[in-house]
């Protein structure tokens, strides 16, 4: 049985909750948990286990997927967060502690060689652990940008996609006739991290959509903006959701 780290979403403790209100809770998005799930493929959600005990628990995985979720941290990439107007609170805080948690996640891959699979917030992630920024806020910091999230729409955003050239994304979708992909996140790539590679551009704006390590034969960090296992949504209006996780799985598997 392969085994695949997921890394967690955590809802903190909470008195307006009826249910476990004053608890924090780890857990994995239902679409998410049924694209990583196949015969013979086992997602393990990763608990945020003090250092001693977690990490005999990644020693145990073949491969890491990063899901979607809260927004990084402003810090997490040494800037503060955007004001609005006057306001002495920051907009978009984001989720210290998720960041925190899942960067040592992702040191122990990258360090071990285990694949990765950045998927939205996990996309970003990977580019922040390569010393890469983002914008906090698309809408406001990015002129000319599309939107990309709407809360009310949700994953029924979609636009285009360009594949650079010779890229290891263009080369795994060759055969799909769509261009186009879903979009639900507000935050995004602004300064590439070192060594990684643009897969993929919106390129009515110009913002990054997907990002590899530099050298794939050499370990497979691989990050992409939009959210496949929300591919049902939209069906044929967007790229199929299979070809991505098959060449992740293949990596995994050693067999790519």
């Amino acid at each position: 049985m392969i085994k695949i780290g997921v890394s967690a979403c955590f809802l903190y403790p909470d008195p307006g909750r009826t249910v476990f209100g004053l608890k924090t809770l780890t857990y994995l998005e239902s679409d998410m948990a049924r694209y990583l799930s196949r015969r013979g493929i086992l997602p393990i959600l990763i608990p945020n286990l003090a250092e001693e005990n977690l990490k005999e628990f990644l020693e145990a995985m073949d491969g890491f997927v990063f899901q979607g979720g809260s927004d990084i941290a402003p810090q997490s990439y040494g800037e503060e967060p955007i004001r609005q107007g006057g306001a002495s609170k920051g907009r978009w805080p984001g989720d210290p502690e998720r960041d925190a948690y899942e960067l040592k996640i992702l040191d122990y891959a990258v360090r071990q060689d285990k694949p990765v699979l950045g998927i939205c917030r996990g996309c970003q992630l990977i580019n922040v652990y390569f010393g890469g920024t983002l914008y906090q806020d698309i809408a406001s910091q990015k002129e000319g940008a599309l939107v990309h999230r709407d809360a009310m729409r949700y994953d029924h955003v979609h636009h285009r996609i360009e594949w650079k050239p010779g890229g290891l994304l263009g080369k795994v979708y060759k055969e799909d006739k769509a261009t186009e992909v879903n979009s639900v996140h507000h935050q995004g790539i602004k300064d590439l991290g070192k060594d990684l590679l643009v897969e993929a551009i919106s390129p009515q704006d110009q913002l990054v959509e997907a990002v590899s390590y530099k050298k794939p034969d050499e370990k497979l960090v691989l990050g992409v903006q939009w959210h496949p296992e929300f591919s049902h949504t939209l069906k044929d209006q967007v790229i199929r959701p299979e070809p991505l996780y098959d060449y992740f799985l293949k990596k995994v598997k050693g067999s790519a």
